[in-house]
This record gives C-alpha cells, structure tokens and sequence, in this order.
C-alpha cells in the first residue's frame, strides 16, 4: 500500500476528477437544453 502522502494526493485529484464531471454534465445539459429551445422555434 501507499504512504499517507499517496492517498492524499490521490483523494485531491479524485476529489477533482469528480468536481470536473458534475460541471462538465451541467454545461452539457444546458448547452443541449439551448440547442432544442433553438431548433424548435
């Protein structure tokens, strides 16, 4: 197993690894909310 010092710097870049995935499905969604409200008028 790791040092202390590996499982800290591998929680802070899970940490934002899942950070980056929840605004990234956000901007997605809101990005193709914008495009059906664009096709449909």
């Amino acid at each position: 197993m790791g040092s202390g010092n590996d499982m800290d710097s591998a929680n802070e870049t899970y940490g934002g690894f899942t950070n980056l995935i929840k605004w990234g499905t956000i901007g997605s969604f809101l990005v193709a909310a914008m495009v059906v409200v664009l096709i449909s008028s």
